[in-house]
């Protein structure tokens, strides 16, 4: 408290000197207040410079006015160098670190940006602005390191030296409406509050290849020496509403809602929309015309908002006037200031705030409405249309997820311009291959696919047994594979909700007719029939592929290794086939389903391309009789014994 008290007596004393060496600091607080905020950041550059070695008092009111000017100016990198400024000649002003915060944060600086919020919510605390802010940074840091997935493009065809933004798409997408300042705007002088020229409306069309062609002014009973703005255009095209600031060179311009009718392919001159009689002292801005024309929604700083500038809307007769004005209340607006309201359709709104938690600046958001919670849902629309800067003013083409939005991005002057946006979908592969048990691949394979959004295809595999097709994320998709001499084998897969690329692999190992298969891992006791513990999750699957085809049955067959007497070897391997018979009778399948033959070493095992690739002293077709195997090592023959030694199935009745 002392402090301040101290600083007052400081800053009083420095304004007296000021006052009567210095009448150019009453100059430029006069042209910040009327809102000329151009010409009162150049007289205050001027005073900052000229006051070199005067005292710290003195220095750090000219830094935190100087940094307050750059600050409306959207010039953040200047605000944010005079608010350290201000700061280290410890100007006393507690809003001050809010917006020294809210600089960095518009400049991506975030780690500095969470330190500065901090201080200010030490010197404020519960105070919202600094906790949405904060809250910003965080989240803008996760948005920024995963975008989502459009394509941000630069349009230079619309842009020049001045400012572009707030497009605005025709009904049919083939016209486009935007504001600029460039240098074919009309009139020749510098608008005071932005420094740049008054802006106009403009108007380009796409030609037969869909391309942009080069623009120009709307006709000149909508465009003055002054400023008009944010376009937006009823759905048949007949009436535009657009953004207008009365002439007045010293002051700065109250915006007022001009309305503007389309005779004979010809706009009309506009006339002031008058939407509230009662608060003249209020801004209205921003219009944008809800598709069904029963509402207007626009912004205002008139009485009964919630801090700032807020979003309102006016319902409209059939004939264009106000039946009642509502502000869209506490979920759509906040604190800060809630600008350039865009209706896609009634129930989903875009619109820009500074004062929910955002990346930086301006961000724009989506607002819909839910029914069932008889409410607005506002959400970000994040990275990469969001950024640090300012990003505002967006527009949809018909049906599509692609359009226009401007911004500020990547303009040390603070100045704005036109960027197309395009969703690019995630690419969701499904794709695998159909194989027999022998591994070798199936051609012309039939993969039927059902999918929970409706789709249906089928898929022939390749020479190489493959099959692809693109998928949507976060479906269930049911496949069947089929083919001639095989059981048909389905699978199911849910697709994941993401924005990456994504590839999944479903491939079938398919079941041949009346060619003994090969129950992998199964196996028993040493001399014994009986099965072990680690064989039934093979034995398992076999049970799920016999209930998931109940119309066939099975014959097990066990085998031995060439080792010892061939009546014990044909007797242990009956024994062995009915132990798995028993296991899958035990768990459900009927006996009559299946059945049990024991082969002993009877049937060597011949050996397939798989085999033959896994051992190198093996080759395709060889077969592991007695005689093949005595002409091996000691090792070799040790594998050929295990390779004998197996169970197998066949189906009996493909029918």
């Amino acid at each position: 408290m002392k402090y301040y008290l101290s600083y007052a007596l400081i800053l009083v004393f420095a304004l007296l000197q000021l006052s009567c060496k210095q009448v150019k600091l009453s100059d430029a607080r006069d042209q910040y207040v009327n809102g000329l905020y151009y010409k009162a950041s150049e007289s205050y550059r001027k005073l900052y410079s000229e006051s070199h070695g005067k005292n710290e008092a003195i220095r750090g009111i000219i830094s935190f006015e100087m940094a307050e000017s750059y600050r409306k100016l959207g010039r953040s990198a200047r605000a944010l160098s005079a608010y350290r400024s201000a700061i280290r000649y410890k100007y006393p002003d507690t809003l001050m670190y809010l917006h020294y915060a809210k600089m960095l944060h518009k400049e991506g600086e975030y780690e500095l940006a969470i330190e500065a919020y901090d201080e200010f919510l030490k010197l404020s605390p519960g105070n919202i602005l600094g906790i949405n802010g904060k809250k910003g940074v965080e989240q803008a840091k996760e948005w920024k390191e995963n975008p989502k997935r459009y394509k941000i493009e630069k349009l230079d065809v619309f842009n020049s030296g001045g400012s572009e933004y707030s497009p605005f798409l025709s009904q049919n997408g083939e016209v486009i409406y935007f504001t600029s300042s460039g240098k074919e705007a009309t009139g020749e002088e510098k608008n005071p509050v932005t420094g740049t020229k008054y802006s106009d409306l403009f108007i380009s069309r796409k030609n037969y290849r869909g391309e942009w062609q080069k623009h120009e002014l709307l006709n000149p009973d909508i465009n003055s020496a002054f400023d008009e703005s944010t376009p937006s255009i009823t759905k048949d095209g007949r009436y535009l509403f657009y953004t207008a600031s009365s002439s007045d060179r010293e002051q700065l311009a109250r915006p007022e809602i001009y309305i503007s009718r389309r005779i004979n392919g010809i706009w009309t001159k506009g006339v002031p929309f008058e939407i509230n009689n009662i608060d003249s002292t209020a801004i209205f801005a921003h219009p944008s015309i809800s598709p069904s024309g029963r509402y207007l929604y626009f912004v205002s700083d008139m009485r009964g908002g919630y801090g700032g500038k807020d979003i309102w809307r006016a319902r409209l007769s059939s004939s264009f006037k106000v039946d009642t004005v509502e502000n869209m209340g506490p979920i759509i607006n906040s604190s800060g200031d809630e600008l350039y309201p865009y209706v896609r359709d009634d129930n989903s709104i875009y619109f820009s705030s500074d004062g929910h938690p955002g990346m930086g600046g301006l961000d724009i958001f989506e607002a819909y409405y839910n029914d069932k919670m008889n409410e607005w849902i506002v959400e970000n629309i994040k990275s990469p249309i969001n950024s640090s800067q300012d990003d505002f003013g967006i527009t949809f083409e018909p049906k599509v997820e692609k359009g226009y939005f401007s911004s500020n991005r990547n303009d040390v002057r603070g100045y704005h311009h036109i960027y197309s946006f395009e969703y690019l979908p995630a690419r969701i592969i499904i794709e695998g291959f159909a194989v027999d048990q022998d591994d070798e691949f199936i051609s012309g394979a039939t993969v039927s696919v059902v999918g929970s959004d409706g789709f249906q295809s089928n898929f022939i595999t390749s020479s190489e047994g493959v099959y692809k097709f693109e998928a949507e994320k976060d479906k269930t998709y049911l496949l069947m594979a089929s083919a001639d001499g095989f059981l048909n084998q389905k699978k199911m897969l849910h697709t994941a909700n993401l924005e990456s690329d994504t590839t999944y692999y479903v491939d079938f190992e398919m079941i041949p007719y009346n060619k003994p298969v090969i129950l992998d891992n199964v196996f028993y006791d040493l001399n014994s029939a009986k099965l072990r513990p680690e064989s039934k999750s093979a034995l398992d699957e076999l049970i799920a592929l016999l209930n998931e085809h109940p119309e066939i049955s099975i014959e097990l067959t066990a085998h031995t290794d060439r080792l010892g007497d061939e009546g014990y070897n044909i007797n242990l391997s009956a024994n062995r086939a009915k132990s798995v018979v028993d296991y899958l009778v035990q768990n459900g399948i009927d006996q009559y389903r299946l059945k049990a033959k024991g082969c002993g070493k009877s049937a060597p095992k011949v050996i397939n391309r798989i085999i033959a690739e896994t051992y190198d002293f093996l080759k395709t077709g060889d077969i592991l009789n007695e005689e093949f195997i005595g002409r091996l090592t000691p090792e070799q023959q040790k594998i050929s014994d295990q390779l004998n030694r197996r169970t197998e199935f066949r189906v009996l009745n493909p029918e």
